[in-house]
């Protein structure tokens, strides 16, 4: 069948680098048809989505949802991408994707956006689209179902699809908004990849499209080869419309009809591509060397692809096939997670690659001079689960956890989120699976799993690993001794080793199951403005409870206390910034993050670390029927928390790796550089030194961390599906059993503070370690905090929402100095006095002093002018509208309740973020402008790579 258009050996960010997420392309010389996938399926389909096709062949999908309620999702999919291009066209569907947004017959170049502003959405947040190998898809996010927002949004993709103007003019000014995006993209990842696929589909269309192009033809290609492309491919044949939201079917029905109905093609369908065949292959090495790649081995097999329709046969194959890989990918991260382990992470997978190719896949990522280790550990758990299998026990494990997992889908199927479902909908197309519901696919798995064996998971994995192949694909960021034949040799030597049977694996109990008597509440007060109470217990522990009906079956906890970094000195390191990374690794005192994991299968419960401003933070996420375990889960961790060394020293190994690869980028170089230079020297926010890191040791970072939490009051927050009731006795027998806890710390001298750097007089300059046309310019201006009262903070985030807007307009569409300028403020509620806005943008070299004359220009027309009520609103609306939607979200109140029992002031700061972005005049902006984006208070710097000459 079409499986899921994932592979599991490539990166998602190399996924991004393509432009979208990997999805399939069409049969090949078929023609696009009209027929859902259930049409030739015998799984059944969601009877609560209406799926029809218009007279002219294009295809619909509604569905009413209502989470969040009042919104909707539309994506429109063209089944059409880099695939389908001709050898002149390369690159001409991700263009043309830009093209769709630069003027059509009934609207101007520029106010296709600025229509969609107006109504509350915003670029990139919720107008955006995306072009991958095989399909171009639409997306907007819709604030309201009301007929304005929902007619406008449909008349604006129907002239997207079928009335884009493609000016020669226009083409031309978005040329450099290309090259721009290539540049940005042109990273080791993408790289790697399309080394990955040239080793992978050799000869095939697949390894010579991929949807960024070729530079010669996108400076060069005349009007005439897009108008080519549009007509031949944007067609009612080849879209596929998706509703998802809050209205009624029928009116959105008879909407869609009337905006689409009369969409007529201009010209002959074009031809789907020859994909072309897997050719005959031998056992193959390659190796790529690119400076700043995290280094990698992969083992591949190929194979034909698996066209067949999606059906409860097909399924039951993928998931037996599934459940193996999931054992294996248990055993290698077990192995990941060891002392001395051979590798930083392994995964195995299988999947099909654009209906070109169906790869098998086993994978590791290692430290450098750790080839050899990874390489034969890899291929010897791969062997061994081919000729022994895997235990019952393991399946048992993983059977429980996917019924858990599918069991908890129903019963929060209705209040699943609208762009979920959406996106959801678009998969199933572009797969061409049939969309089920979650009743169903708990059905189908009962039934594939009623006395499953583990030979029968064991017949159904080992095929995973038969085909063509291995192909090995070493990426290193330096050269390997011994080149591809030492590979090949240490490959040949790993698997003439005989593997044996994995050891069962002992039997656990839960141990944390008691703390103590439960307490008895001592207070209890109602906060009607924001629906929650606010419990405390006689041991000093504070619980804020918040019941919400956003989706079932979900509660978010977070449990503050300590000081965090208020603790830490300012001028030196410590080795408490690993903390965040080796905490929930390593496990509880009395149990490793493994057995934890296997002695809690079937639960869904959360551990998540980090250490803020003011507090240490344990985070967790969990069912009603879970929820006492995640609380005692948590107090474990607080009280037990068991900081191995494992962890600990594969962190401390991988850290210098992981900043080499940042600095191939100017961002992720201006990333690891910028924070210490932000904070003027702080060093609780620099990155520290190899060498510094080297000398870190584990107690000392046990001491700070358990001395840090060991102190001061333990705030919890509790949002969801939950009772006051029931999470006063999940808190009561957990952290208020706890004995009583001394004062909180004191902040050591001066870390109660944070200051913004002075201004420079020329840009501070960093590098990194890529190419010599990538670079990075950056300024910044102080502006305020929101510590109590947020008013001021809010002003300033609406002007950096004006600033965006200009930004965008003349940096991105009318110089395109940039593909992706950014502009975003930010206000600390810790520090005082601490905020700022600031402006970026990854471009050439050559241009940075065109972005800096741009960002003046803009400053001062802010500074000098009063922006116009509908500017102002194009910014401020789309702000409103995402907040609004945040508002009907449990994350949103998780976050904004962390304070209240402690300072039940910030109840008026919530009540209050809506009324004042809604009151905020062009006046208020001009003079935050005038009051903030001063020339003599700017901080610059720049990120070339070391290869430019210094000037």
């Amino acid at each position: 069948m079409r499986s899921p258009r994932r592979l599991l050996l490539l990166a998602a960010s190399s996924l991004a680098l393509l432009g979208g997420a990997a999805l399939p392309a069409v049969a090949q010389d078929a023609q696009p048809s009209s027929a859902w996938a259930q049409a030739a399926s015998d799984v059944p389909v969601d009877s609560a989505v209406r799926f029809g096709t218009l007279p002219n062949g294009m295809r619909y999908a509604i569905l009413k949802n209502a989470t969040p309620p009042g919104q909707a999702s539309l994506r429109l999919r063209i089944a059409a991408g880099s695939l389908m291009e001709n050898d002149d066209q390369l690159g001409l569907a991700h263009f043309m994707e830009h093209m769709a947004f630069n003027g059509t017959t009934y609207v101007p170049e520029n106010e296709l956006l600025r229509i969609l502003e107006r109504l509350g959405l915003a670029f990139g947040a919720d107008t955006n689209a995306f072009t991958s190998f095989d399909q171009t898809a639409y997306t907007l996010e819709l604030p309201r179902t009301n007929d304005e927002t929902v007619d406008t949004s449909l008349r604006i993709m129907r002239e997207q699809v079928s009335e884009a103007l493609m000016k020669a003019e226009d083409i031309d000014a978005e040329r450099g908004v290309i090259e721009g995006e290539e540049r940005l993209r042109n990273t080791p990842a993408l790289r790697s990849f399309k080394a990955q696929i040239a080793l992978l589909a050799p000869g095939q269309r697949l390894s010579n499209r991929l949807p960024i192009g070729d530079l010669s033809i996108i400076r060069s290609a005349p009007r005439e080869r897009f108008v080519e492309f549009y007509e031949a491919y944007y067609r009612p044949s080849r879209a596929t419309l998706i509703a998802v939201g809050d209205f009624d079917v029928d009116q959105m029905e008879a909407k869609i009809r009337a905006t689409f109905a009369d969409w007529k093609p201009k010209a002959t369908d074009g031809p789907n591509p020859d994909l072309g065949t897997v050719a005959p292959r031998a056992p193959e090495t390659r190796i790529l060397v690119e400076p700043g790649i995290q280094s990698s081995i992969q083992l591949n097999w190929v194979r034909n692809p698996d066209l067949d329709p999606d059906t409860v046969s097909e399924r039951r194959d993928d998931l037996l096939q599934n459940l193996g890989l999931a054992v294996l990918n248990r055993r290698l991260g077990e192995i990941a997670r060891a002392d001395n382990p051979p590798f930083i992470q392994a995964s195995a997978g299988s999947g099909s690659l654009f209906d070109s190719v169906d790869i098998g896949s086993i994978s590791a990522a290692f430290n450098p001079g750790g080839l050899t280790r990874a390489l034969e550990t890899i291929d010897q758990e791969q062997r061994r689960l081919v000729q022994f299998g895997v235990t019952q026990a393991e399946l048992d494990r993983e059977i429980a956890n996917n019924r858990t997992a599918l069991e908890n889908a129903v019963q929060a199927a209705a209040t699943r989120s609208t762009p979920g479902l959406a996106n959801g909908l678009l998969g199933a197309a572009n797969d061409d699976r049939v969309f089920s519901a979650p009743a169903t696919n708990l059905a189908l798995f009962e039934a594939a799993v009623k006395d499953l064996e583990a030979a029968q998971v064991d017949a159904a994995v080992k095929t995973v690993f038969e085909g063509q192949g291995p192909l090995a694909l070493v990426i290193t960021p330096d050269p390997i001794d011994g080149g591809e034949a030492g590979v090949t040799a240490a490959l040949q030597a790993s698997r003439a080793v005989p593997v044996t049977p994995r050891a069962e694996q002992a039997a656990l109990e839960w141990p944390y199951a008691d703390f103590g008597a439960a307490a008895t509440p001592s207070s209890r007060s109602e906060i009607a403005a924001v629906g929650a109470t606010v419990v405390t217990f006689p041991n000093g522990v504070r619980l804020t409870v918040k019941p919400t009906k956003f989706k079932d079956q979900q509660i978010l906890v977070s449990v503050r206390t300590g000081i965090g970094e208020e603790g830490l000195p300012t001028d030196r390191f410590t080795s408490q910034s690993l903390a965040p990374m080796v905490f929930v690794p390593g496990g509880l005192g009395k149990l490793t993050a493994d057995e934890l994991s296997r002695v809690l299968t079937g639960k869904i419960y959360g551990a998540g670390f980090s250490i803020d401003g003011d507090a240490y933070q344990l985070s967790g996420a969990t069912r009603p029927a879970d929820l006492q375990l995640q609380m005692q889960v948590m107090a474990a961790y607080l009280t037990d928390p068991g900081l191995r060394p494992a962890p600990f020293e594969q962190i401390k190994a991988v850290l210098p790796q992981f900043v080499a690869q940042q600095r191939a980028t100017p961002g992720g170089a201006f990333a690891i550089d910028s924070a210490g230079y932000l904070a003027s020297g702080d060093k609780r926010e620099i990155f520290p030194p190899a060498d510094v890191i080297a000398a870190f040791t584990l107690d000392e970072l046990k001491q700070g961390v358990t001395q840090g939490m060991a102190s001061g009051p333990i705030d919890i927050v509790m949002v969801g599906d939950v009772t006051v009731d029931d999470a006063v006795a999940a808190v009561a027998s957990t952290f208020a059993a706890l004995p009583t806890r001394a004062p909180a710390a004191q902040p050591l001298r001066g870390s109660d503070q944070r200051r913004f750097p002075a201004p420079t007089a020329q840009p501070v300059r960093l590098t990194h370690t890529g190419p010599a046309e990538q670079a990075l310019a950056y300024v910044a201006w102080p502006t305020t905090d929101a510590v109590d009262d947020r008013t001021e903070a809010r002003k300033v985030a609406i002007l950096s929402e004006v600033f965006k807007l200009r930004v965008l307009d003349e940096i991105r569409e009318k110089q395109a100095l940039a593909y992706s300028p950014r502009v975003s403020s930010s206000a600390s509620d810790v520090f005082t006095g601490y905020g700022s806005i600031s402006v970026m943008a990854e471009t050439a070299a050559d241009k940075i002093p065109a972005f800096y004359a741009a960002v003046d220009a803009i400053t001062a027309s802010l500074r000098d002018t009063p922006v116009t009520e509908d500017e102002l609103n194009r910014a401020r609306l789309p702000t409103i509208e995402s907040l609004r939607r945040s508002q009907a979200g449990n994350e949103y109140w998780l976050s904004q309740l962390e304070d209240v029992a402690a300072k039940p002031a910030s109840v008026e700061q919530i009540e209050t973020h809506i009324s004042d972005l809604e009151s905020f005049t062009p006046a208020d902006i001009q003079a935050a402008a005038r009051q903030y984006l001063k020339p003599d208070t700017a901080w610059k710097a720049e990120v070339l790579s070391d290869k430019t000459p210094a000037q």
